[in-house]
This record gives structure tokens, sequence and C-alpha cells, in this order.
């Protein structure tokens, strides 16, 4: 078993008063709470190591018995720790709970959830923590009402459904659900299903399950906010003169029209031909068209012989390679 050092976990000197812990752990406990970083595991697990420092250090019994514990292992170290530590002599008695700072066990669920979130250390020195310090031989308080807690699901969509908006059978902790997605929603999107979440305890409500979404990677279009870029290729021979090529679009395909002269990287702006807003449906970001030349499918030695004496025809009159103002 591994000796945990609380005064190094939470930083204090094993001369800090009460006061002193109490306020470093808060801000310890702002700084690495599940809350404030939801899916982060590092910062969950440093929670609750602070939380377990914070419950031993400022209770008086418990950290009168941890430091002389922690005075006894330090001189077995220093002497060498030849021999293994007596732990024996500290372990808790059958029976015997450690005190938590807590109302309730919900409130231990609540922030934990269903498995203990003390170490071995713990345990096996205090006992297992049980919520407000009650003893067996107290009349227990009627559980009050729980809310249930909030879920969240991620859920991949592609480009054209976060567009029209779309339905999702689900299956979430065993249950079904339809769940309908609003167009225009983007990666990191909450989509809130109220009461469909975790039930309550108690007589509790429900809590709501979040969809969080994720848009996937699509093969023409690369989505900035409301706004979509896509390349357009354009031959030679239309940049050159001009005209017109279909372009793709989530709604349905456009004709761009492209001027004479149009050089490579130019981009075209279609305006509300973009993603529809998720809050305003009926506004949409715009669409950016960036040209990319490319040769002709098919060109004929004729042509090839043609665009050969064009160039040639340009190298040797310098006045037609003046570049157009």
């Amino acid at each position: 078993m591994d000796f945990k050092d609380y005064y190094a976990i939470l930083g204090v000197p094993p001369t800090a008063d009460k006061k002193v812990i109490q306020k470093t752990f808060r801000q310890l406990a702002r700084k690495h709470h599940p809350d404030v970083n939801p899916g982060n595991k590092d910062a969950e697990e440093k929670f609750k190591t602070i939380n377990e420092a914070y419950q031993v250090l400022s209770d008086v019994k418990q950290r009168k018995k941890y430091d002389e514990l922690r005075a006894q292992y330090q001189q077995w170290q220093q002497a060498g720790g030849r021999q293994d530590f007596d732990w024996q002599n500290w372990s808790a008695q059958p029976g015997k709970a450690a005190r938590a700072q807590y109302t309730s066990p919900e409130d231990l669920e609540d922030l934990f959830g269903s498995e203990s979130p003390f170490s071995d250390f713990f345990t096996s020195i205090f006992g297992q923590a049980r919520a407000g310090g009650r003893g067996s031989g107290q009349q227990d308080i009627p559980p009050s009402p729980r809310r249930g807690r909030d879920v969240d699901y991620e859920v991949d969509l592609t480009l054209e459904e976060a567009f029209h908006g779309t339905e999702r059978a689900l299956e979430v902790d065993g249950h079904h659900i339809q769940a309908s997605i609003p167009l225009g929603v983007r990666t990191g999107t909450r989509v809130r299903l109220a009461g469909r979440g975790e039930p309550g305890r108690n007589g509790g409500a429900a809590g709501d399950l979040y969809l969080i979404i994720k848009i996937l990677p699509n093969n023409i279009f690369e989505r900035d906010g409301d706004d979509l870029h896509f390349d357009v290729p354009v031959d030679i021979f239309t940049a050159i003169a001009g005209g017109e090529t279909r372009i793709p679009a989530l709604e349905r395909p456009l004709t761009l029209t492209i001027p004479p002269r149009t050089n490579a990287n130019r981009t075209f702006r279609l305006r509300g031909k973009g993603m529809p807003y998720l809050r305003e449906p009926q506004k949409r970001g715009d669409l950016f068209a960036r040209v990319k030349l490319v040769l002709p499918d098919l060109l004929t030695d004729q042509e090839v012989d043609s665009i050969r004496a064009l160039a040639s025809a340009r190298q040797k009159s310098p006045s037609l390679n003046e570049v157009r103002s």
C-alpha cells in the first residue's frame, strides 16, 4: 500500500491551520472540479485526491491519527525502510467509519458516482467514508428527492444532415430514444433532450440528455462557422474567355459565371448559400468557391499546337506579356 502525503497533495505545510487548509482546498477544487473539466479523467482523479486529503486534514481526530502515522512512516524511511512498514498498527477498527464533509450519501454520489472516491490507503487507515459522520445508532433522516444525473452522448452527423436537420434513433443506457436534431448544428453543439437522462431518486425529476454533435469531414466542402468553402475546377479555356460552370451545393446545384481572364485561386462569394444559422434557420451563411485551374479532359494535337503557337507569339511580343492592371 502506498503512503499518501496529504500535505504535499494540497501544497500546505504540516503546520497549516484549518482555515489555510480549507482555503487551499477550495482553490484547488474549483480548478479541478469535474463540472469545470467535463470528460477530463486527469482532472477528475486530481479532484478525488485533493478531496481525500481535505477530508483527513480538516477533521481533528483524523488529522491527529494521520500526523502520528506520517511521523512514524518518515522515521521508518529515514532508517532505510529495510523491513516492511507495519500498517496493521494503523488499520481502522472493524466497523469504524471515516467522517466525510458531506450532508448525505447522495452528495457523494452526485460528485463521484457509485464507486468510492477514496484510495485504499484512506479506507485502510480510516475506514469506509460516511457522509455527515452519522453513527449507526442515530435515526436515519428520510432521503430527500434527488434529481437524476445529466448524460452526455456523442452523435456523429454528416454535413448534409447538419444542413437539413435529421432524426436519430439512439440507444442510451439500454433506452431507445428518438431524437430530433435541428438544422445548423456544428461540432460541439449540445442538443438538450429534457428528462431523458438518468432517472431521479426518491421521487426526484429525471436528468437531461445532451447530444454532443460531431460533424464528420466532407469530401467537397470545408466548413468555417456557417460559411462553406470549396475548390471549383475551371478549365483554362473558360478561365481565359469566360463562361459558366456548374457547382455543387448542399441544397441544389448552382451555376457560377466565370468572367474572362480569371486567375487561379480567385474566390467567388455566393451570399446566402452556406449553412443555416442554428437559432435562425431562415438565415444562411455564404458559399465561397475558389478557382482551381485544370486542363480539359481531352486536348487534341491541333489544340496543343494552337496553344504552343500562341505562347510563342507572346514570347516574341514583350508588350503582350505586360501584366494587365
